[in-house]
């Protein structure tokens, strides 16, 4: 099967969850795959990796270019060949009814992500055309999936359609420290929170900060601090707390492991998408979660963990946490959350 990937930011990935989702799609010999990658992203264009072609459009994978790119995407690997495409993200999907007018032999499979138009960066006419995607997405693609049995219902609900319910791995995150020296560089000997994610309002970034500054407790929190006026404006605001540790972006995998291998507890503020990657790596460390209280969280920890609405709720969940071990975290992580059963489901798709 040849297999084109559409609607990533690309590989290696280096970005975020639809990237370390394709990471670990490909690299098997049984499939041929092309994955579609921004040129504006890599000063460093690779021809293959992990077996698949690398096929660069010189567009912006993400804001308003990010219709072009994927039509762009969609368009080359249709003169290119493919037959088999996967979609993520709504905002090429709108191009999915006239390709399957034009070329009906073309398999479409579209994975909606969060219901992206709801986010609060999203107004206007922005917000209206990823509304617009979405539709065309659901009721136009042959399978759509969702990453969270919230975001199921919700397309059964509003669509009136069944779609497939296919998370993330997390596995990925268990790595081996091989220098042991960076665990002294990291002071994580004393006890600490942990939180991880990008610096944006809908992750209530505020409320964690803002309940940590009062309770006095240690913190370490990882964020591009320095993306946007919102974090910006709160890393001046929070970064004079001496128990608070405001870190810039970590992508190498053993210091993150290192992180969350030695914190006391894992507090995920995420408010909006489905199901978030950095939850459901936090959960193969077998640690007590504290989430928000929503509905997509809830469906990601089945229920388990603790949960806050506000700055003051997540002081009280903080303080109650007397463990630092959560084993049944990690029994639904190894159940739902490994990149092997992620994998087969996405390829039984196109069989």
């Amino acid at each position: 099967m040849k297999l084109a990937i559409v609607g990533s930011v690309g590989v290696p990935a280096s970005y975020g969850g639809f990237e370390t989702l394709v990471e670990h799609l490909i690299g098997d010999d049984e499939h041929d795959y092309t994955v579609y990658c921004s040129g504006v992203h890599y000063k460093e264009r690779l021809n293959t990796y992990k077996g698949a072609r690398l096929v660069y459009i010189p567009i912006s994978a993400n804001g308003p270019a990010s219709f072009l790119y994927d039509a762009f995407s969609i368009v080359h690997g249709i003169f290119a060949g493919h037959r088999h495409f996967l979609i993520l993200g709504t905002s090429g999907t709108s191009m999915i009814p006239l390709v399957r007018l034009l070329c009906p032999s073309v398999r479409m499979v579209a994975n909606i992500d969060g219901v992206e138009w709801r986010r609060q960066k999203w107004q206007g006419v922005a917000k209206r055309f990823l509304r617009f995607s979405e539709s065309m997405a659901v009721r136009s693609a042959h399978v759509v999936v969702a990453d969270n049995e919230a975001i199921s219902d919700y397309v059964r609900i509003s669509y009136d359609r069944q779609s497939e319910t296919i998370a993330y791995g997390g596995d990925h995150a268990l790595v081996e420290l091989q220098d042991i020296s960076v665990y002294a560089d990291l002071d994580i000997e004393r006890p600490y929170s942990l939180s991880l994610c990008r610096i944006e309002p809908e992750n209530n970034v505020h409320m964690i900060l803002q309940a940590f500054s009062e309770s006095g407790e240690e913190l370490v929190f990882i964020g591009n601090w320095q993306a946007t006026d919102y974090g910006k404006k709160l890393l001046v605001k929070y970064s004079k707390f001496a128990n608070l540790r405001l870190l810039d972006p970590i992508y190498d995998l053993e210091i993150l492991c290192a992180y969350r291998t030695h914190c006391r507890v894992y507090v995920h503020g995420h408010s909006a998408g489905g199901t978030n990657p950095s939850l459901v790596e936090a959960m193969h460390f077998a640690k007590p979660i504290i989430a928000f209280n929503c509905g997509y969280n809830r469906a990601s920890m089945e229920g388990k963990g603790a949960y806050f609405m506000d700055s003051a709720e997540l002081k009280d969940r903080v303080s109650e946490i007397s463990q630092s071990h959560d084993p049944e975290m990690r029994e639904i992580a190894l159940r739902k959350y490994s990149w092997v059963i992620v994998k087969q489901k996405y390829l039984a798709l196109f069989s």
